[in-house]
């Protein structure tokens, strides 16, 4: 590990105990996520993942090759009838396997409070944090995610709650931007099924700095199939994200973008999984680039602890003017669970992944092609084990 790393992590844990000590006591919760393991491809290589450049493009099983965690420390109390919480996340990346050139950072750290007499049931929190995040996993994509530096309120109104927030981001000394969202969730529209209406505004606050707008539909189908059904109808204009973040800053009102995502999960007795079908439209100074994808995992339980894992993906990428990229994947392995279901985790799991893809993908993907090697392949295969868990 680095020594900016190693001063960073030591500089986490005397803040964590400084924090503990500050504060009455109280339990502190401990929770988080990591995926780790070793793997290979052909000889002569590096491991090799495969995947198309942009949101959604990439199916993860047996085809992730970093080691990720994130491990959240939060500690709540009550005094005077107010709730308040603390909460830091650490976390560790390596874009490879081998953890001696490893990053840590932190990407949590902010403190909420309800029970305010001004505003009882509304909880207010001010610092730097994941928020307003919906994903699918299996491409490990969050089509909404308004994490950032902010302060906001979520505020109970009629069957639902609106969120209101306010972020800024400082890209340098001369260059920052400001981000207002606006999000009502919970809205019952029929029986199981709610809705979710994201609105976004942002601002570049420098010259050459641009405006923009943004607005999310998401449907929720909770009790179907033994698992749910999401449907996103998304839209952004000029510096705005379709994900509900920032988008370019410098981008004008003619940069617009809209996407539409379908994604079910089940459970039906050992059968259990998820899949998604995402659309994405993209223009850019009248450039326009449209991207597709198909795909989906299944877990089939052969016993409480042993499942049988596979994922079929098929993405594609159409620039205007160029050929069309097209990638291909399949997965399949054995895995140890602690539970049949599909969500069940820790999982330890090995895996064969095999793909298939074209020189188009190769060239847009740069000097090193889809794997890396350079080697103007269309196809790989790559074996592993893989651990992941959240808790």
């Amino acid at each position: 590990m680095h020594l900016n790393a190693t001063h960073l992590a030591i500089r986490t844990a005397l803040a964590t105990s400084l924090l503990s000590l500050a504060w009455p006591a109280a339990a502190v919760d401990w929770g988080g996520y990591f995926r780790a393991g070793p793997g290979a491809s052909k000889k002569d290589s590096s491991r090799a993942c495969y995947g198309l450049g942009g949101p959604g493009l990439k199916y993860r099983l047996g085809n992730e090759c970093d080691i990720y965690g994130e491990f959240m420390l939060s500690q709540g109390l009550k005094q005077d009838g107010v709730d308040y919480k603390a909460a830091l996340m650490t976390n560790l990346y390596n874009p490879q396997t081998d953890t001696g050139d490893a990053r840590v950072g932190i990407n949590q750290m902010y403190a909420e409070g309800k029970g305010f007499d001004i505003a009882p049931q509304t909880t207010f929190w001010i610092g730097k944090r994941f928020y307003g995040r919906a994903d699918v996993h299996i491409v490990d994509t969050f089509y909404t995610n308004l994490s950032g530096v902010g302060a906001g309120a979520d505020i109970p109104v009629g069957s639902g709650v609106l969120g209101v927030a306010y972020f800024k981001t400082d890209v340098d000394a001369n260059v920052s931007g400001n981000r207002l969202n606006l999000d009502y969730s919970g809205l019952p529209v029929n029986p199981d099924g709610k809705l979710r209406i994201l609105g976004t505004f942002t601002d570049g606050n420098f010259t050459g700095g641009k405006s923009g707008f943004g607005l999310t539909l998401q449907h929720t189908q909770d009790k179907l199939l033994g698992g749910a059904n999401n449907l996103w109808l998304q839209f952004a204009q000029g510096s705005a994200g379709l994900d509900g973040n920032f988008g370019s800053l410098t981008a004008d009102s003619d940069a617009k973008s809209w996407r539409i995502v379908e994604s079910l999960s089940w459970q039906l007795g050992p059968l259990g999984g998820q899949a998604q079908v995402m659309y994405q439209n993209d223009k850019v100074g009248g450039f326009k680039t449209d991207s597709t994808t198909v795909g989906g995992r299944a877990s089939y339980a052969v016993s409480k602890n042993f499942k049988l894992l596979a994922e079929a993906g098929y993405s594609q990428k159409k620039p205007d003017g160029s050929p069309t990229q097209k990638l291909a994947k399949l997965t399949f392995g054995p895995a140890l669970s602690t539970g049949p279901g599909f969500w069940n985790r820790p999982e330890l799991r090995l895996y064969v992944t095999t793909a298939k893809w074209n020189q188009p993908a190769n060239a847009a993907a740069g000097p090193g092609g889809v794997t890396g090697a350079g080697d103007g392949k269309t196809t790989g295969t790559s074996y592993g084990a893989q651990v992941e868990m959240w808790f």
